[in-house]
């Protein structure tokens, strides 16, 4: 599950927002944000799944990562806990899990953004979950953000969110997503000297 470096690099000039013109789906809850400002990150997803506080499946899934990986975690039927912190980013780094998509709260935030790890999660709560449980799953689909993430599929996100597609859309749409990108500087240039968007977008 990676990604060729040719691919990878594209993708990595394209904003979420740049494919929000284009499409309307894959794009998860605009709650989740990143703790780290402006940071960009690509790569397949390691799926898991997590129940209430049973944090059990998060060192497994870390188990069947590779290098260039993002974790992505459904967070099931639970809205308090915090599943991710210090300990698991540093587990994470060990491991080459380049970033983490959760749909829940972590917690050690000064720690995670000491370690310069991209989280994008819902907030922080103190409450977190616990040991000596054996529930959860890795690498099934899931829900994440309300967008549904299948072992494989190419996860982008940015300061704006997260999009997690199969990688045959991101494909797709990638050409567009470059011309579009390079057409925007153009335009704020042409705003700067006075022509009228309707002009430019030839609405005048």
């Amino acid at each position: 599950m990676s990604l060729p470096s040719s691919l990878l690099t594209q993708l990595l000039t394209i904003e979420t927002a740049t494919l929000g013109h284009i499409i309307d789906h894959g794009f998860m809850h605009p709650q989740l944000q990143c703790v780290l400002p402006a940071v960009r990150c690509c790569g397949p997803a390691v799926t898991v799944s997590l129940p209430e506080d049973d944090g059990y499946s998060l060192p497994a899934a870390l188990q069947s990562a590779e290098q260039g990986n993002i974790l992505v975690i459904e967070r099931l039927n639970d809205d308090r806990h915090a599943c991710w912190g210090a300990v698991m980013t540093a587990a994470a780094q060990q491991v080459g899990i380049v970033a983490v998509v959760l749909d829940g709260y972590i917690t050690d935030i000064s720690a995670i953004i000491a370690a310069s790890f991209p989280v994008w999660c819902k907030g922080r709560s103190p409450l977190t979950t616990k040991k000596g449980k054996q529930g959860g799953s890795v690498n099934k689909p899931i829900i994440c953000g309300g967008v549904g993430v299948n072992p494989g599929d190419i996860i982008l996100a940015d300061e704006n969110g997260v999009l997690a597609l199969p990688r045959s859309e991101f494909e797709t749409h990638l050409q567009q997503a470059l011309r579009m990108q390079q057409q925007e500087p153009l335009i704020i240039e042409q705003l700067k000297q006075g022509i009228s968007l309707a002009d430019i977008y030839g609405h005048g």
